[in-house]
């Protein structure tokens, strides 16, 4: 589905949606990622009831799908003619029905358990955290140079890649009409959804993306960012073809990450799949992925420190100006979904 529904794919959209169950469940998973599991605890129903349910949504295109280990999640679809529309349908359900509103409380209730035992998870960990950070240039020193590449630029459509916490989308707060983080870890997401609401950040929202194949469709980021994220991979240049993929003509690109070095304790304790990036290297891949305009940056460790030993890397790029007419800013907030 692209641009239109023809007739028949509209009428399989609106029947696919006309059933009570499959309403209820379209509403939930517009609010956010669950999976079959969580369904059968919010409704109340059987696992087989409820795959069916899914598979019909599915099916007739409202609803996308995506597997987490052993786990598979499933929401409102963003690239979709048919997901659009169910947005449009549940903006004109009444919020006070009793049933739906059971359902929003006992969807609040997992989330809240699932937070907490994200923030159980990141409190475990902190220690590990405090031991990276010691190794490179102070995060004020970075996150002062990541706001400078951007020259106090405004955005429409702001997305961060690999959000992890979603520091990213609070260090740009205020700069964004709508912000977008992205990350394949639910835990994370917890976290960073915990973070941001009780930031009062209302414009930005985390989701579930694979950094891969993105669910957004071309040319609608105003500003990419990819914050100490490419070590993790084990296709990077993948990453930032997809990165670019959703550039805006004329939208920047900014990758920050580690320089070269030999700390294989990074590797081996912390999954780091690369030990840092050549500036040719990662120039290539950004001109390869159609973007120019690159600058680096490096941010050195400090001499005076004996735990620093790591130079933080920042590649800046954008997206050339094309002869085609420039999606609007509401086309852009449609195309995202809110």
């Amino acid at each position: 589905m692209s641009g239109t529904l023809d007739t028949q794919e509209l009428v399989g959209a609106l029947k696919a949606a006309a059933e009570p169950t499959r309403l209820r469940i379209l509403l939930l998973l517009a609010a956010g990622e669950l999976n079959v599991k969580d369904l059968t605890q919010i409704l109340g129903q059987s696992q087989p009831r409820i795959s069916r349910h899914l598979k019909l949504l599915a099916e007739a295109g409202l609803i996308e799908r995506f597997r987490e280990g052993s786990w598979v999640y499933f929401h409102v679809s963003d690239r979709t003619e048919g997901g659009r529309l169910v947005r449009r349908l549940l903006d004109t359900v009444d919020p006070r029905d009793p049933i739906l509103l059971r359902d929003g409380e006992r969807a609040d209730s997992q989330k809240r358990e699932r937070e907490a035992t994200a923030q159980e998870y990141f409190r475990a960990h902190a220690a590990d955290w405090d031991r990276i950070r010691a190794l490179y240039v102070s995060e004020h020193a970075v996150d002062a140079a990541i706001v400078k590449a951007f020259d106090g630029a405004t955005f429409d459509v702001f997305v961060d890649l690999g959000t992890g916490t979603g520091r990213m989308l609070e260090l740009f707060a205020g700069r964004y009409t709508r912000g977008l983080g992205l990350d394949v870890n639910q835990s994370m997401l917890a976290y960073a959804r915990s973070r941001l609401k009780t930031a009062g950040l209302a414009a930005a929202e985390v989701r579930h993306g694979d950094i891969y194949d993105l669910a957004l469709p071309d040319r609608v980021a105003d500003a990419v960012v990819m914050h100490q994220v490419l070590h993790y991979l084990s296709e990077p240049a993948l990453a930032v073809r997809e990165a670019a993929r959703i550039l805006a003509p004329g939208g920047r690109l900014l990758v920050v990450d580690f320089a070269p070095h030999e700390i294989e304790d990074l590797r081996a304790r912390h999954a780091h799949e690369r030990l840092g990036f050549e500036d040719r290297q990662v120039v290539s891949w950004l001109k390869d992925a159609g973007l120019s305009g690159v600058e680096v940056q490096s941010l050195a460790p400090d001499a005076t420190d004996a735990r620093q030993a790591l130079t933080v890397s920042l590649w800046r790029a954008s997206k050339p100006d094309v002869a085609v007419q420039p999606a609007s800013k509401s086309q852009k907030l449609e195309r995202i979904a809110p």
